[in-house]
């Protein structure tokens, strides 16, 4: 026994030193975290937050800016309405869905009344952008005219009117909450020129200046009036017109670029419909990225000494094949008179002024 405790004692008394150490050690943590909790358990008593406190909390931090206790807190008046039904279209004579289930809209397919209020309670601003250079400042007076009669009324507008001519621009009386702002712009020699330029006008003013003043975008050619009530229901993250000519035209027949030169070529297999670049809208956003890609194509395609068949039209048209429009609008939207009038037309809100294209272009 004496020769055991000789040469194994000093070490069993070392591994139960250990072995205590490691004991007081563990439950020493336990203790400091028991204690922990119940400072926490004490620290929160009596505060009593309910769990809309709780998840307002939770909050705090995700998004700096946001005002967490004010969301949700409005609703819309009592509106009274037809009962729309989930068994029947609103229209059958028309398609009102694409197939990535963007709506398109036609006369009779949505309630304005509510979908006005719900914008109201974003209280967001729209620009309306014009180009009107060389002899396309004629068509200003009508164009700014109807607007104030028919365009977004009730909400908040900024008119952006890109001219090489600003003393041009006539003078007009505005409704509370309308702005106009001239914007300088170069007159090129060639209409095909002055058409391509407005992609980079419009992407390099939102980098510099629309962003800050809107929300949302919506483009249109300057020899157009308006004809009717054109309000909210045109704006989403992006949105495209139906051409007047082609809604009804095979893929095949669409007058898409098809020459594979060019940065605007879509091959004859795709494709779903041909949108005209005379009217078009969307959120700030949305129409940077389309314009700053349409842009950035044109200049490749000058590089290589090509110009697409539709000018800007068809880089537009490219683009809206892999980046789809989140809302359509129907050739209510952009029609000509001249083309005579369709049974399915129940309305005509943007319409063509009639001209000597040859002449204005020239």
């Amino acid at each position: 026994m004496k020769q055991f405790l000789k040469y194994c004692g000093v070490p069993i008394i070392l591994f139960l030193l250990v072995l205590m150490v490691s004991f007081w050690l563990h439950w020493n943590e336990s203790f400091i975290f028991i204690i922990s909790r119940y400072k926490s358990y004490i620290t929160n008593m009596g505060r009593q937050e309910s769990i809309g406190d709780s998840k307002e909390n939770a909050l705090e931090g995700c998004h700096p800016g946001i005002e967490w206790d004010k969301l949700q807190t409005t609703s819309l008046p009592n509106l009274k309405y037809t009962k729309p039904s989930a068994l029947q279209l609103p229209r059958t004579d028309v398609n009102i869905l694409t197939p990535w289930l963007a709506p398109i809209i036609w006369e009779g397919t949505y309630n304005y009344d509510i979908i006005n209020e719900q914008f109201k309670q974003g209280n967001y601003s729209i620009g309306l952008v014009v180009f009107a250079v060389k002899k396309y400042v004629q068509f200003l007076p009508e164009f700014l005219r109807t607007a104030e009669l028919y365009f977004m009324v009730g909400h908040k507008v900024h008119y952006y009117v890109f001219t090489d001519q600003p003393e041009a621009v006539p003078n007009i009386a505005l409704k509370a909450n309308r702005f106009l702002h001239v914007v300088e712009s170069n007159p090129y020699k060639r209409w095909q020129d002055i058409s391509m330029q407005r992609m980079e006008s419009i992407y390099r003013h939102i980098e510099n200046h629309f962003y800050k003043e809107v929300d949302y975008l919506v483009c249109a050619d300057s020899d157009m009036k308006f004809n009717d009530y054109v309000g909210v229901e045109i704006l989403d993250e992006l949105v495209a017109t139906l051409h007047p000519a082609h809604y009804g035209t095979e893929r095949e027949s669409l007058p898409y670029e098809r020459r594979n030169i060019s940065e605007a070529y879509i091959p004859v297999d795709e494709g779903d419909f041909y949108y005209m670049a005379a009217f078009y809208a969307g959120t700030v956003h949305g129409i940077y990225k389309m314009t700053k890609v349409c842009y950035d194509a044109i200049k490749k395609d000058r590089r290589k000494g090509v110009e697409a068949v539709w000018h800007e039209e068809s880089h537009f048209n490219k683009y809206l094949v892999y980046h789809k429009p989140t809302k359509v609008l129907s050739p209510e939207y952009i029609w000509d008179n001249d083309m005579g009038n369709r049974e399915i037309l129940k309305n005509k809100r943007f319409i063509a002024v009639p001209k000597d294209h040859d002449e204005i272009r020239n």
